[in-house]
């Protein structure tokens, strides 16, 4: 796996050799932030990675000038990974990466710090991944004019809600990209 593009681009990143964990591929990645640079402003964001892996989409973030990239991720292994890459990238020491070794559901609600972009890769077994959304709103992890990208499967369904909207869905094979906006209701005072 390598790094599409930005300071880091064409350097080749480690993955976990789980096969649970299913790294987003570079052609994932590639569209994801194509289609990205048109709604956001990667330069100078502030980025949350849950359920990282190897950290692969943080770390594209960074390479392309986000201003932090915070990688949530419960597995050891994964996480030794996300820290070996950022090492190998000299961003190990650095202010604009933070690896937690945590359960993403509980950084959602314990965390203070609100995301530009938040990009969510559960296992596609997950219980409870349907709330992510959800949860991301009511506890303001996405900053105001934010936005939050969720891969699944194409059998994947969102509870209905008032508190964001599918704004695009994206198929990649047997993946889905969905791109969500937070909706809220001081918006419209």
């Amino acid at each position: 796996m390598r790094i599409i593009a930005g300071e880091y681009g064409g350097r080749i990143l480690r993955t976990v050799d789980n096969p649970s964990v299913r790294p987003a591929t570079d052609r994932v990645r590639e569209s994801l932030f194509n289609i990205l640079n048109n709604r956001i402003r990667i330069a100078g964001a502030k980025v949350l990675d849950l359920f990282a892996g190897s950290g692969s989409v943080g770390i594209e973030a960074l390479s392309r000038g986000a201003e932090r990239a915070v990688f949530v991720e419960q597995a050891y292994p994964a996480v030794r990974v996300i820290e070996e890459n950022l090492r190998m990238l000299g961003e190990s020491a650095s202010r604009r990466a933070e690896v937690i070794r945590g359960n993403a559901f509980r950084y959602i609600k314990e965390s203070i710090e609100s995301f530009d972009l938040v990009f969510v890769d559960p296992p596609y077994a997950l219980k409870h991944s349907e709330m992510l959304p959800i949860l991301l709103v009511e506890h303001e992890r996405i900053a105001r004019n934010g936005i939050m990208v969720m891969e699944h499967t194409k059998k994947f369904s969102f509870p209905s809600s008032p508190k964001y909207i599918i704004d695009d869905q994206r198929v990649f094979g047997m993946t889905v990209v969905s791109f969500i906006l937070p909706t809220r209701m001081d918006k419209e005072l």
